[in-house]
């Protein structure tokens, strides 16, 4: 995908279909940081999220063991990541993009405000998809039609009747 200013629905609601398990590059351990609300909500929704952060490596975010990085991912447990959902400032991601060829994800995500066109086209040169300067949680509610902040107006949900194609 060329345009990363612009996604269709259909295009991130594949996404989310075919992904089962994210590594979340920038996880924290602490409640109240973003990437904690992320990681709780994809889990609520049946995907599993490994943890990636250095300083927290070893650690149990959720339910799940920390990593320091993507490779360090043990294969036999964790099966194959499908996405890896990134937590990062944009000039950090080129690196983590690597990673995540080398492993062998499908998809690279990059969280709002995170967005680095050398790395996407990268990604995309080894056959990745690209999100960028979106959120998983965020998506998944707006497309699942869940009135949350992040559902409303969303055009899914709409009181008014739907006109009919004769």
């Amino acid at each position: 995908m060329s345009d990363h200013d612009h996604y269709p629905d259909e295009h991130l609601r594949r996404i989310l279909r075919s992904v089962k398990t994210i590594a979340m590059v920038g996880a924290s351990p602490d409640w109240n940081r973003p990437s904690a609300f992320v990681m709780e909500y994809l889990q609520s929704k049946r995907y599993r999220v490994i943890p990636v952060n250095p300083t927290a490596a070893g650690r149990t975010i959720n339910g799940e063991t920390c990593y320091a990085a993507l490779t360090d991912i043990p294969q036999e447990s964790a099966g194959r990541i499908d996405m890896v959902d990134i937590f990062r400032r944009s000039d950090k991601v080129g690196p983590i993009v690597d990673e995540a060829v080398a492993i062998g994800a499908s998809v690279v995500w990059m969280q709002i405000g995170v967005r680095n066109d050398e790395a996407a086209a990268k990604a995309e040169a080894a056959g990745l998809t690209v999100v960028m300067n979106r959120c998983p949680k965020i998506e998944y509610g707006r497309l699942h039609g869940e009135l949350s902040w992040g559902g409303f107006n969303s055009g899914i949900i709409s009181s008014k009747r739907r006109k009919l194609n004769v």
